[in-house]
């Protein structure tokens, strides 16, 4: 699959979502905000469009006739690493911890802003971008931290920092998915392997050296921090 310029080229956005009053209302705002818009008003009618058209980002409702949002989302993401962003009716229970193992990547709640909406689908649009260009690029620049990927060095401030392996390939994940929150499970999983029987805490020691590493305050870190009962997320602080 070529990769598209959004500078260059439209947006495309398969919207999931099988209420008319929204379908209506989405497809009036997002075109007229630039994006091109396919709506598909079950799970597998959503699968079926998704096999057979790329696009930039899945606008995903969790309630569907015939597959549930969420068993649309794993399909989805078994095989493309396209933006999704779950939207979930008010009052639903919502799994946040869930829909981030599955590759969720944002979730809004009914009833919600258009701006707020297009706001969303840009955000992930950028952090895609930043992560397709740190594949061009082997090497990743945020705040005062820089990697470079082949040579596996690290610099904060200017100043090499020594890392273990594991250590490289943690600060690596979380430096590539800057303000994304990323599950305890999902870090073990991607940096041991989805064999690892060990010790969960492991993580947070590598956590905690890490911060001693990066932070000018390692007790009150300020870009490594914590989501309490989900994980942990990379801020990028302004200067």
């Amino acid at each position: 699959m070529t990769k598209k310029h959004h500078s260059e080229q439209r947006v495309s956005v398969l919207v999931v979502e099988d209420e008319e009053s929204f379908i209506d209302a989405l497809t009036i705002g997002l075109t007229r905000e630039g994006f091109d818009v396919a709506i598909a008003r079950d799970g597998q009618q959503a699968l079926a469009l998704f096999a057979n058209n790329e696009f930039d980002v899945v606008l995903l409702d969790l309630m569907l006739p015939k597959m549930s949002g969420l068993d649309v989302c794993r399909s989805m993401r078994a095989t493309s690493s396209v933006p999704i962003i779950i939207v979930s009716a008010k009052g639903e229970e919502v799994d946040m911890v869930l829909m981030l193992e599955i590759g969720a990547d944002d979730y809004v709640t009914k009833p919600y802003r258009l701006r707020e909406l297009v706001a969303r689908i840009r955000a992930v649009l950028r952090r895609r971008e930043r992560n397709d260009q740190v594949e061009a690029d082997e090497e990743i620049s945020l705040g005062n931290l820089r990697m470079d990927i082949d040579a596996r060095r690290c610099f904060v401030n200017g100043e090499e920092i020594k890392l273990r392996k594991k250590e490289f390939a943690l600060l690596r994940l979380l430096l590539e998915n800057p303000g994304r929150v990323l599950t305890r499970e999902v870090l073990i999983d991607r940096v041991w392997g989805s064999d690892y029987v060990g010790d969960t805490k492991t993580l947070d020691v590598h956590i905690k050296r890490l911060r001693t590493l990066i932070e000018d305050e390692p007790k009150n870190p300020t870009h490594i921090t914590t989501v309490r009962g989900v994980g942990y997320r990379f801020e990028v602080t302004k200067s």
